[in-house]
């Protein structure tokens, strides 16, 4: 039986330290792991303490280079999606995942899908070195997200509400 608490441990190319934090395994369906992090959990962002003010449920996708994050308000992002290598499971209660800059964000109020930090992308591509197949995967994968967060496609529309209602 899985454990009910999973390490999440996001590194960038290098092996730098990006974010660490526990979650609570909520579900596995054909979509992925569905993982919750209630309010007041203790996480490293970049290498520094800090503290999650605003719960959310993690979406970890079976063999997707991409991570969706499912906010409630008031953060502005309803859906924040990390393109990411597919998930490193070393064991039930620990996950790797390696952040590869670009982010897909569907805004709460107005419904708009952006791409965000293709700057950092192109400057991590060359500083890090991202192989060809690892920069036309994040590509790909950026591209398939902003049409599904446009579109309705699900998990994006309404099915991840019931789990984020675990958490929140």
């Amino acid at each position: 039986m899985p454990s009910d608490m999973v390490r999440v441990i996001y590194r960038k190319y290098d092996g730098s330290a990006h974010r660490d934090y526990p979650a609570r395994r909520l579900a596995e369906d054909d979509l992925g792991i569905w993982l919750g992090v209630p309010a007041g959990t203790e996480s490293v962002y970049h290498g520094r303490p800090s503290v999650e003010k605003i719960p959310f449920v993690l979406l970890v996708p079976h063999h997707a280079w991409w991570t969706g994050m499912f906010n409630p308000p008031p953060r502005t992002s309803e859906v924040y999606c990390d393109i990411a290598t597919p998930a490193r499971w070393e064991s039930d209660e620990l996950v790797h995942l390696i952040d590869l800059d670009l982010d897909v964000v569907r805004r709460r109020t107005t419904g708009l899908v952006e791409l965000l930090d293709e700057d950092e992308f192109a400057e991590h591509r060359v500083r890090y070195g991202y192989p060809d197949d690892v920069v036309a995967e994040a590509e790909a994968a950026a591209q398939r997200l902003f049409g599904a967060l446009g579109d309705g496609t699900e998990p994006f529309a309404t099915s991840y509400r019931k789990w984020l209602a675990l958490v929140v």
